[in-house]
This record gives structure tokens, C-alpha cells and sequence, in this order.
């Protein structure tokens, strides 16, 4: 074949090259080249063009912020510069009596004077409260007596308008009376026992928050309150909030020091406190004496020995005594230490007074036991969550007046409710009602010969059990 001179191996490959040559020859690759040619071709043809952009000198001037360029307008006037609108603020109350007439009065005078004839009327009868069973019960009964209270709703109320800091119940055993203040001054009288709508009235004594309200002990009729500049005195028989003391000092908490309450002592925010007596002529207190505390938040006086009273401040909680007030250089009975934080609240037990709770913002209640005017055994303290935040009124650790033995106090636990504890520390009962009590109720009050407990919130309302 003319390729004998080679080898086989050339042979070989020689053949093998020819008939790939064939097979490819066979496939028509260029064909298929050819085509995918012309298809790329034509898709590239239905390919959109881009629109030439126009030129700089056809689009329209873009307009630009006067403001920005701090060019003023040549033919538009200026406004005039107005005010900011000022922060909604309650009008400030005047000095000097105010007459006894609530805040919807134009529309519902009649139910006005409804309450009030009402609070006029329990006032009057003073026996009511002479016959009160004022006995120590043992715990088992008193917690059954706990366990049969409860709240519904047509015992929830919207009283004041906005967060509860004082409560007062008045001592009447057939009709449940009860006064709150708020942090804007404003009093709330709501007769639960109306059962109607028109049971709550708002009045406006007060410029600013309510601390401290007492009905007086010796006359209903009377309901004492206390806010940051003045003291005043609610006389339903003459239908007129009256003041009692008025003073630049900031006031926090005020006691009757005898029971015909013709005398109080009242704490003031800069730590001093002063002696009120309502029997002398003029609005300043008989004395200020500077106790060596930096803030004094409460005062009570003792239930049986009028001349001591119990004020707690910034970590201080002293027994005095008033007989020995000076204006400086005053010194303590006696001592109530172990408070590593401010003291929310200290008060006696309210039958001997010979024992004390207290209130820390350590999160601890502490219970002392009175030894004596001039000693104090420290109990051990019961741990207790009192962080409660700006936007709640602090806890309070009040006694009932039944019972030596057992205090309240509110709670931040879920769900919402109220405890009840022994002074040993035991948690006795937690007012509490999954449908009706969905807040914290941080001002507490009990009545002194019935079983019937208000909660306040900071929304203003009250809750009765």
C-alpha cells in the first residue's frame, strides 16, 4: 500500500488517524457551528437598545431648598414666630379655704350632695366605731376571715385621675367611704356602698401630690390631707377644705399626736420635722426641729405612749421623742439599724405598738420587736421584691388594725395581688383575682372594725375586697 517501509506501530496509528478523520467528517460539525452561529446572531437583533441619554442643556433646572441655601423668600411674607405650646398643666389652687365643691359639679350636684349628706350622716354616729371589736384573734380564724374576702367588679373604680399615693377609709360599719390622692392633688371620695356610677367625686384641694390622708379619729366628719406646701382639712359639716399649716418646706407625712387630733407631727423632704397644733391662730407649725436625717419619708406615733413617734428617712429609722424637740441637736431614743438602702415606710403594730415593720429598698421587709421606748430587737428581715420602678407609687407595709400580728403590703409578683404576712415573716394569704386584679396595687388601707381591704394602682383605681 505504499507503507510498507513502516513499522507496524506506524501502521497502526496511521489507521487509526484516518478513520477519526471519517467519523468527525461524519457528525457535520460544521454545520452545527453554522447554526449556533446564526442563532446568536438573531437573539442579539431583539435586543433592546438603551435610550440615549438627553442632553445637559434640555433637562429642566432642579429646584433647590430656600431653607437649605438660608435665602428668604422674596415675595411670600413670613409668618410671625409663635410660642411652643406649653405643657398641659392643672391651674395651681389658691390659698386659704376652698370650698368643698367637685370637679363635675355644673353636671351632677345632686349626687354631690348625695355623697356628702352620706359622709355627713356616718360621721355622726360615733358609737359605730366605740363598739369595735378591736381583740387579737388567733391566726387560724383570721386567715379564714381572709380567705372570705373577695373582689368583684362592680367593686373596681376609676376614683382619681391619675397614679394612687394616699388612701383613707372612713371608720363607719355601714357604709364603706373611702378617699384617695394622686400625684396631682386631686381627692377622690367613692361611696362603695352606693353602688351606683355617681358614688365617685373628684375635688381639687391640692396643687401637688397627695402624700398623707387621715380621717380624724375623734371626728369623722374631718378628713385631713396633706400635699407638699400645705395641710389641709376637709370639714364636710361646713362643705370646705380649710388649711391647717402652710409652709415653703416640703412636706411628706404628717401623724396625729393626740386623739383628739388637735396636734400632728409632720415630716418634711428635707429631714426636719415640725408640731402642728390646729388650736392656735395663724398657718406656721409651733416648731421645725432638724432630727440629723437627710430625708424623712414617714412618721407615725405610737398607739398608746402619744409622746413617741417612729420617723424613717434615707437608711435611718429612729423613735423620738416630741416632749424633748429642740430645733437642732436632737437625739434618737432609739435606733432601728440594719437598713442599707432608703426606708420606704416604718409603723408601729397598732394595738401596743410593740412591734414594727419597715419597708427597704434593699428588698427586704424588716420586723423589730420594741423592747422598750429605748431599745429595738431586730427580727430576722423577710425577703421581698420592692423594686417598683418610677411609674409605681412606693410599697407600704401598713398593720391591720385588727390584728398585732399581721401587716400588708403590695407585691410585684404574677399574678397581680396583695400579701398578707405575719410578723414571724410567714406569708399568711395573697388577695389576688386572675379577672378583676390584673395591676399593682401599691397603697394599701384597712379598715379598723371590718374585713374590707382597698388597693390603689397607679391608673387611679381602687380595688375593694
Amino acid at each position: 500500500d505504499g507503507y510498507s517501509h513502516l513499522s507496524a506501530y506506524e501502521r497502526k496509528r496511521l489507521k487509526n488517524i484516518t478513520e477519526n478523520a471519517k467519523f468527525f467528517a461524519a457528525l457535520k460539525l460544521h454545520e452545527v457551528s453554522a447554526r449556533l452561529k446564526q442563532l446568536t446572531t438573531k437573539r442579539q437583533s431583539h435586543v433592546t437598545k438603551r435610550a440615549k441619554p438627553k442632553k445637559v442643556e434640555d433637562e429642566p433646572a432642579r429646584r433647590r431648598s430656600m431653607r437649605l441655601l438660608r435665602v428668604e423668600p422674596l415675595d411670600v411674607p413670613l409668618l410671625e414666630t409663635l410660642p411652643p405650646p406649653a405643657a398641659e398643666e392643672y391651674p395651681q389652687v389658691s390659698a386659704g379655704p376652698l370650698p368643698m365643691v367637685p370637679e363635675d359639679q355644673a353636671e351632677n350636684s345632686k349626687w354631690r350632695e348625695a355623697l356628702l349628706s352620706t359622709w355627713m350622716r356616718i360621721s355622726e354616729l360615733k358609737a359605730e366605731a366605740e363598739d369595735a371589736d378591736k381583740g387579737t384573734p388567733d391566726i387560724k380564724r383570721y386567715q379564714e376571715s381572709l380567705s372570705s374576702m373577695v373582689l368583684s367588679e362592680e367593686n373596681i373604680r376609676k376614683v382619681v385621675k391619675a397614679r394612687v399615693c394616699s388612701m383613707a377609709i372612713h371608720p363607719s360599719q355601714s357604709t364603706i367611704l373611702v378617699a384617695a390622692g394622686d400625684k396631682w392633688g386631686h381627692i377622690g371620695l367613692w361611696n362603695v356602698s352606693c353602688g351606683t356610677e355617681e358614688g365617685a367625686h373628684i375635688f381639687i384641694p391640692h396643687s401637688f401630690q397627695v402624700h398623707c390622708m387621715h380621717f380624724s379619729p375623734c371626728n369623722p366628719a374631718h378628713l385631713l390631707s396633706l400635699s407638699n406646701d400645705t395641710l389641709r382639712c376637709g370639714d364636710v359639716t361646713k362643705a370646705v377644705f380649710d388649711e391647717v399649716c402652710r409652709s415653703e418646706d416640703s412636706f411628706s407625712c404628717f401623724d396625729f399626736l393626740e386623739e383628739n387630733a388637735c396636734t400632728a407631727i409632720v415630716a418634711q423632704w428635707d429631714g426636719d420635722v415640725a408640731v402642728v397644733d390646729r388650736r392656735t391662730p395663724g398657718l406656721s407649725p409651733e416648731l421645725s426641729a432638724d432630727i440629723g436625717f437627710r430625708r424623712t419619708r414617714t412618721v407615725h406615733v405610737h398607739p398608746l405612749n402619744r409622746q413617741y413617734f417612729l420617723a424613717a428617712g434615707s437608711v435611718d429609722v429612729c423613735v423620738f421623742d416630741v416632749r424633748c424637740l429642740k430645733a437642732k441637736g436632737n437625739q434618737p431614743l432609739s435606733s432601728l439599724a440594719g437598713h442599707t438602702k432608703s426606708v420606704a415606710s416604718a409603723y408601729f403594730s397598732p394595738l401596743t405598738g410593740s412591734r414594727v415593720v419597715t419597708v427597704c429598698a434593699d428588698d427586704k421587709l424588716r420586723r423589730f420587736k420594741m423592747l422598750d421606748s429605748r431599745a429595738g430587737l431586730f427580727l430576722f428581715p423577710c425577703r421581698h421584691n420592692n423594686n417598683t420602678g418610677r411609674w409605681l407609687s412606693r410599697f407600704r407595709a401598713v398593720w391591720d388594725p385588727k390584728q398585732e400580728h399581721c401587716f400588708l403590703v403590695g407585691s410585684m409578683a404574677q399574678p397581680r395581688q396583695i400579701q398578707v404576712f405575719q410578723d414571724t415573716g410567714h406569708l399568711l394569704h395573697s388577695f389576688c383575682n386572675t379577672d378583676c386584679l390584673s395591676s399593682v396595687c401599691s397603697i394599701n388601707v384597712v379598715h379598723p372594725s371590718q374585713n374590707i381591704l382597698v388597693g390603689g394602682n397607679a391608673s387611679g383605681r381602687l380595688h375593694v375586697f
